[in-house]
C-alpha cells in the first residue's frame, strides 16, 4: 500500500488539497468584488431544473466576507482530517458528500438561492463523528471527540433559528455525512497486540501465566524452585548483652 492510500501518514496532500480548495473559493469571492460579478444565482434553487447546477457550484459562492471567513477554517481543518485519516476514501467522501448535500437541499430547501460551503462542512463533520462511533477504533474515536469539542455548537444550525441561514443545506450535509459513515466501508490496519494473535499461548507468557482464565492472580514460585523443603536447618544466633552503664561507673 503506497503513501497515497495508507492512512495515518502525513503527506503534502493533507494540507495542499484543502489549501487549493480554500484558495479557489477566495478567488471566486475576490472576482466578485474586483469585477462586480454576482454569482448568487448559481446557487442551489430548490425544485427547479436550473437550480440543479448549484449542487456543484454553490460551495464556491459566498454572500459576504464574514460568510466566507466563517467557512474557511473549519473547511480546511475538516478536509485535512479526512485526507489524513480516510486517505483511500477521500475522493468518494468529497464527491458523494458534495452531491448528496446539494441534492437534499434542492429537495427540501426554501425557494431561494442556497450558497456557501457550509453544507459540505456539515458532511465532513458528520462523517468524522459517526465513523468514529461506528468503528470504535481508538484513533477515529479520538478525532471524533476533538471535532465535536471544536464544532459541536454547529448542531444548533441544523434547525431554522436564523432566517438568513440555510439550515436546509446544513441538514442535507449532516444527513449525507451520516449515511456515508454508515455505508462507506473504511479499511485500516488495526494494531494487533501479542495476546490477540492466534499463536499466543497465555501459559507461556511470563506475565499472563500468573493469572487464571478468570483474571485472578496466581501466586507461583520461580521456575527454578520446584518444591519447598519440609524441614529447614535450624540456625542459632547468640546475642551478647553488655551493660555499659556499669562500665561507665567503674571508670
Amino acid at each position: 500500500m503506497n503513501s497515497n492510500q495508507q492512512p495515518f501518514v502525513f503527506t503534502p496532500q493533507v494540507v495542499l488539497l484543502p489549501f487549493l480548495f480554500i484558495l479557489l473559493i477566495w478567488l471566486v469571492y475576490w472576482s466578485e468584488i474586483r469585477f462586480g460579478f454576482r454569482f448568487n444565482e448559481y446557487g442551489v434553487y430548490p425544485r427547479t431544473l436550473k437550480g440543479l447546477r448549484g449542487i456543484l457550484l454553490s460551495p464556491f459562492i459566498h454572500g459576504s466576507l464574514k460568510h466566507l471567513w466563517n467557512n474557511t477554517i473549519p473547511l480546511f481543518l475538516l478536509s485535512a482530517a479526512i485526507i489524513y485519516f480516510y486517505r483511500s476514501q477521500r475522493w468518494m467522501i468529497f464527491l458523494i458528500g458534495l452531491f448528496g448535500s446539494g441534492l437534499i437541499t434542492w429537495i427540501i430547501g426554501r425557494e431561494a438561492n442556497h450558497i456557501g460551503a457550509s453544507g459540505f462542512i456539515y458532511v465532513l463533520m458528520s462523517f468524522i463523528f459517526f465513523k468514529g462511533v461506528i468503528t470504535k477504533y481508538y484513533r477515529f474515536v479520538a478525532v471524533s471527540l476533538i471535532i465535536m469539542f471544536l464544532y459541536g455548537g454547529m448542531l444548533w444550525y441544523l434547525f431554522p433559528i436564523e432566517p438568513h441561514i440555510s439550515w436546509e443545506g446544513h441538514l442535507g450535509g449532516f444527513t449525507t455525512g451520516f449515511l456515508l459513515a454508515v455505508f462507506l466501508p473504511v479499511v485500516y490496519a488495526k494494531d494487533t497486540y501479542e495476546w490477540e494473535k492466534e499463536e499466543f499461548v497465555p501459559e507461556n507468557d511470563p506475565f499472563m501465566k500468573h493469572f487464571d482464565a478468570d483474571g485472578n492472580f496466581i501466586e507461583t514460585l520461580p521456575d527454578e524452585v520446584e518444591e519447598i523443603p519440609q524441614a529447614l536447618p535450624q540456625i542459632k544466633v547468640n546475642y551478647i548483652y553488655v551493660d555499659t552503664s556499669k562500665i561507665n561507673e567503674e571508670e
